[in-house]
């Protein structure tokens, strides 16, 4: 059952009313969520649903379901169980997830600093790195972090822009990820825009400014293979 994904509009809700539409061994799903389930590289949502009798399951994970825009909710084990027609209050981990639009957001900043197709990436809370088909030899940590910062510091506010599949296949340079294509189907794809900086399709959440991201710094360049060169970064 198709679920509204309220992130998608809105990435700083924190909480949302909700019902409760299924609920198996793969997770609970409900009819509308601020939890982002993982996916292209970014972790999913944790958390709490709160039923209206004061019953509250703690969520560890948030996962695609098998029918297009459904989310998985994982309960902690041993959870309360809660049946199909439950109100539930949805909460997240804000702070997690915070962390995780600040970091994702750094990552586009980044893919415009290190110029070469993406083969790669992931986000956490506290890290993030995407990986690069480039030589090892033009990635300097000091001059990544020097021009990743100063992009930042414009302080730019980022925009979600749609267009639709055929636009997106009419501009095929918008997609820098050989790793993780846009989502299709629906009709239109979503797009990350920060002007004059960076324009791709992104199911992710982020900030609404890149001022919001703070400092990032370089952790580690390494080599994961002939077409794998990893740039891992954190937030000072």
């Amino acid at each position: 059952m198709s679920c509204q994904l309220l992130f998608r509009d809105d990435a700083y809700l924190k909480s949302c009313r909700a019902q409760v539409t299924a609920v198996s061994e793969q997770g609970i799903e409900l009819d509308r969520t601020v939890f982002y389930p993982r996916g292209g590289g970014q972790a999913g949502d944790s958390g709490e649903l709160h039923r209206v009798d004061g019953v509250i399951v703690r969520v560890i994970d948030t996962r695609h379901g098998e029918a297009p825009d459904s989310v998985l909710h994982l309960p902690e084990p041993n959870a309360p169980t809660l049946a199909v027609g439950d109100t539930v209050t949805a909460t997240l981990d804000w702070e997690r997830r915070y962390a995780h639009m600040r970091i994702h957001t750094a990552l586009h900043v980044l893919s415009c600093v290190v110029v070469a197709p993406v083969t790669g990436g992931n986000i956490a809370a506290d890290k993030g790195r995407l990986d690069f088909d480039i030589d090892m030899s033009l990635l300097d940590a000091e001059r990544i972090e020097q021009e990743a910062n100063a992009l930042i510091e414009r302080a730019v506010t980022t925009e979600t822009v749609w267009i639709t599949d055929a636009e997106l296949d009419a501009q095929p340079e918008l997609v820098k990820t050989m790793s993780v294509q846009p989502p299709r189907g629906a009709g239109r794809v979503r797009l990350l825009k920060i002007p004059g900086i960076d324009l791709q399709p992104c199911g992710g959440t982020h900030v609404r400014n890149l001022a919001e991201i703070g400092r990032i710094k370089v952790l580690r360049i390494r080599s994961e293979g002939k077409r794998n060169k990893r740039v891992e970064i954190g937030l000072v």
